[in-house]
């Protein structure tokens, strides 16, 4: 059978095990459709691979050297918003996987999946912008709290990090080339996802699950 797409997904490859790494590229270029652009072993250099390639998913190692896993997640949210990040790790405890999805990765894979298992996760994260994939034991699923409503979309990312600087919404609508209808509707679906009662709540629960980053306030438009 033809596995192979007209445009190959690419996919970065994070983890400080050289051996693993290349046994990830054999599996991904096997089935065809998927071009690996690139290898990194520490965050700093997949920040930098990121920033570069600005790759359609990255497989990411959760215990990488350098930053805390959350923070490079969030950077590389920020550099490469349209990305989808993959979580590979031997761990799967339920705080961790919580952090994380708080921070918008799209997957977590415990490392004892099977190739058909990465390869349909790998997929699924890029042809459908709203799937998330866990492969995790039965206890951490149990015990995890997922995002309420789910991950933000790009747009509302976008939006709620403006409303961190303090700037209304005529403002925001002005700063993204909106309407200010379309802002308000923005900022309720902000509020039903993260179930939030105010502007400030929706901004302090966002910067405590790393969907966007802390800035000082802005002077206004």
């Amino acid at each position: 059978m033809d596995r192979t797409t007209p445009n190959p997904i690419s996919v970065a490859l994070v983890d400080d095990h050289t051996l693993f790494r290349e046994g990830l590229r054999e599996i991904l270029e096997s089935f065809g459709g998927m071009d690996v652009v690139g290898e990194a072993g520490d965050s700093g250099s997949a920040i930098a691979l990121v920033e570069e390639a600005e790759p359609d998913v990255v497989l990411l190692d959760v215990e990488i050297p350098g930053d805390e896993v959350t923070e490079t997640v969030a950077r590389i949210r920020k550099l490469s918003p349209e990305t989808r990040i993959i979580i590979l790790s031997m761990y799967d405890g339920p705080q961790l996987l919580t952090r994380l999805l708080a921070a918008g990765i799209r997957g977590y894979l415990h490392k004892s999946v099977h190739r058909d298992e990465l390869i349909a996760a790998v997929r699924s994260v890029y042809e459908d912008e709203s799937r998330l994939v866990l492969a995790v034991s039965r206890s951490s699923l149990a015990h995890v709290e997922a995002p309420a409503g789910g991950v933000l979309s790009e747009k509302e990312l976008e939006v709620l990090q403006l409303a961190a600087q303090a700037l209304s919404n005529s403002q925001i609508a002005r700063r993204l080339g909106l309407a200010e209808a379309t802002v308000k509707r923005h900022m309720r679906n902000i509020f039903l996802k993260l179930n939030a009662v105010s502007r400030i709540d929706a901004v302090n629960k966002a910067l405590a699950g790393s969907l966007i980053l802390p800035q000082t306030r802005g002077d206004g438009d």
